[in-house]
């Protein structure tokens, strides 16, 4: 039996984590179904009832070291892991993850991951100093293999992939119908999601989305709903910002699953968001996103499928969020070079498995997987 350990950000009900666990879950059990996945999460209950994996929780050292002598491969899940933005502990947490398999000689892989931004010089330190040493890295966008090089990491290669998500497939839209049902949006006026959280001290841009609102909501008649992408915190945003406008909105307050997160987005004719998930779960369910950057990361998707960020939450401006979502309302639909774009992503997502299990190759019963696994990419 083949084991795998897997180290992220998980178990803090954050739908974009939690997606791109399915999604690494998905895609290896897809090509090893015998395969024995152990999480380290914040919830083992969750994560094992959401994921039908092994877990152990991410403080509990004694049993993530037990997990990681036993595994054949140790995969430091996609993310925005290594970076000191949010918190320094986290990027030295994962760090120290991918030490322990290091020192019982387990290979490591970084999936799909997006580096930085580090800005302090020991950290960066640390960082060059462990990911010398891994088996694999693959990064979610090329800037992340910029920033690495300005880290001086110069082994192993390091493949340019896609956000572990866009593997997914569409799901069924009646999901979200019906919790929107519940929360009396019916028939067929159009919908807006919002889907935002906080930012520092910024306000600028939850005055100027709630401007927007407003005018969508008199010129464009649509319901405006917001979609909490990390429950509660993103409820709090989402009424922050609904308190400041002059119509009426919508706010979800559930903690929901990443099908009906993804089925939600399917329901909304046009999206306006600041969280990388949300604006990858619209563009799988083909629907046209306003992005709010608050990070690199948001640009370096936007840009990747053609598209352009609408402002930054520090300078973004209501008509241009109205003119971005009245374009995108106009035309219904994706635009044809993003729908092209997005599929040559969805097989680049696809190569962070493959990534994974050429380490895994010569196990049994892998290696005939794998031949099959490359003739599909």
């Amino acid at each position: 039996m083949t084991r795998v350990v897997i180290s992220g950000y998980y178990g803090f009900a954050n739908a974009g984590d939690e997606a791109m666990l399915a999604a690494i879950v998905g895609s290896l059990k897809d090509i090893i179904p015998d395969v024995s996945i152990t999480v380290i999460t914040g919830n083992c209950r969750m994560t094992r009832e959401n994921h039908n994996v092994q877990a152990v929780h991410r403080l509990n050292f004694f049993a993530i070291a037990a997990a990681i002598r036993r595994c054949d491969i140790l995969i430091s899940g996609g993310g925005s892991l290594l970076q000191d933005v949010t918190s320094a502990r986290s990027l030295y947490y994962y760090l120290w993850i991918m030490k322990i398999a290091l020192f019982f000689k387990k290979p490591v892989m970084l999936y799909a991951q997006g580096i930085g931004p580090v800005r302090g010089a020991k950290a960066r330190r640390a960082v060059r100093k462990v990911l010398q040493r891994v088996a694999v890295i693959g990064v979610r966008d090329a800037d992340s293999k910029v920033e690495l090089a300005a880290m001086g990491v110069t082994k192993p290669p390091v493949h340019v992939t896609a956000d572990a998500v866009l593997s997914m497939h569409p799901v069924d839209k009646k999901i979200g119908l019906y919790i929107l049902k519940k929360h009396g949006i019916t028939g067929i006026r159009r919908r807006l999601g919002i889907a935002v959280r906080n930012w520092q001290d910024h306000d600028a841009y939850k005055e100027a989305i709630a401007a927007a609102a407003d005018e969508l909501q008199e010129k464009q008649d649509v319901h405006v709903i917001f979609i909490p992408m990390q429950y509660p915190a993103d409820v709090e945003a989402g009424r922050d910002i609904a308190s400041r406008m002059k119509t009426k909105a919508v706010v979800l307050d559930g903690h929901y699953t990443t099908v009906e997160f993804m089925s939600l987005m399917g329901c909304m004719d046009a999206v306006i968001a600041n969280r990388l998930h949300a604006l990858i779960f619209s563009a799988i369910m083909q629907v046209p996103a306003t992005a709010v950057s608050y990070d690199p990361k948001i640009d370096s998707f936007i840009n990747l499928i053609g598209d352009k960020v609408c402002g930054t939450t520090e300078d973004v401006e209501a008509a241009d969020i109205v003119a971005d979502v009245t374009k995108k309302l106009s035309l219904g639909h994706l635009a044809p070079e993003i729908k092209a774009r997005l599929n040559h992503l969805r097989r680049q997502s696809l190569r962070n498995a493959y990534l994974a299990l050429r380490i895994l190759e010569g196990r049994k019963g892998v290696r005939k997987r794998l031949q099959q696994h490359r003739r599909s990419l």
